[in-house]
Order: C-alpha cells, then structure tokens, then sequence
C-alpha cells in the first residue's frame, strides 16, 4: 500500500511536468501542489507502470507521466515515485524519483539494472513531501529501462548504509510508447 504523501507527491509530479525545462523554469523552485489540488486521473495501466494526467492550475494542455510508486519491502518507511515524462517541447525525456525525507543527499541516488551499476543521480531539491532527483532520460538509459526486468533505486540513510528499492520494469517499455 502507498502512503498518502506518496500518493500526493505523484500528482505533484503531473503538476511538475507542465513546466517547460528550458534553462530558467527548469531552476523553478516551486513545490508540488498541496494536497488536494492535483486530481490526476490514471489513463491507463501497462504492468506496474500507470499514466497519470491533469490539467495543472495555468496550464492550457493536459498533462501526463508514466509513474510507479514503490515501497521497501523490509523498511515501510522509505519509499519511492519513479515518474517518466516528457517535457512540453517534447525535445527532452526526464526520469524524476522522489524519496522519503531523511535520506543522505550528497551520496545521490543509485541505480542499478537487471544488476549492473548504472550509476547515480544527485538530488536537486527538497520540498516537505521529500527529495528530488532527476536527470536527462538519454538514449542508453531509455533503452536499457525499455530491455530491463528489474530496477533497484539505493537510497542511502548514512555513508555505509544503503537501503535498495526494487521497482518493476515489467510494462515500462509499452507505457512509454503510450505515453502522450
């Protein structure tokens, strides 16, 4: 089961995704909206993943992100919103994970496929619902979440101790090609 601020946080993320990323809207530094303002409607299920789409405050286009929201099977406290959108240009894809407050943010996120490091992503900022991190959804990432059967996002709560989240990439690959 999700946590409600989990759940809040993933129709932040829908909110979020109407901002355009050029280079000064992609420093904005506004937080999902309260809870109770986004009222994203799932579109459509593909395995694990789900479209979510609103129509943010402002925006004049529906808006849409394919998102799983996962919890650490042996820690129920530290979960996670994986979100995949496209940006209103359509030039670029982002890859945006939300975690729990708490977590040791210089050590970024990890990310490891079907087990092999793929590497780490910093987090850009925090709000009261968690911590961001995002990058660039680039070609070889895309693909390899497209081929892949299981991710795993490490969260790291101290220096030594990393807590590993699996996410299912059954459906990612469908969902994304759904994704308006």
């Amino acid at each position: 089961m999700i946590s409600s601020p989990l759940k809040r946080a993933a129709l932040g993320f829908v909110a979020l995704a109407a901002i355009a990323f050029t280079p000064a809207a992609h420093a904005a530094t506004q937080p999902p909206p309260a809870p109770g303002q986004g009222q994203g409607t799932v579109r459509s299920t593909h395995g694990a993943w789900s479209i979510i789409c609103d129509t943010p405050a402002g925006a004049s286009e529906e808006q849409c992100a394919l998102m799983q929201n996962v919890i650490a099977d042996d820690r129920p406290e530290v979960g996670l919103s994986v979100v995949v959108l496209k940006t209103a240009d359509r030039k670029s894809r982002i890859l945006r994970v939300l975690a729990p407050l708490g977590v040791l943010l210089p050590n970024g996120l990890g990310l490891n496929v079907d087990g092999k490091d793929i590497g780490r992503a910093y987090f850009v900022r925090c709000f009261s619902d968690g911590c961001y991190a995002e990058v660039v959804l680039q070609d070889d990432l895309l693909k390899t979440l497209r081929a892949g059967t299981q991710a795993t996002f490490i969260v790291f709560q101290s220096p030594e101790e990393g807590v590993g989240i699996p996410v299912d990439l059954k459906g990612f690959a469908d969902g994304y090609d759904a994704l308006p």
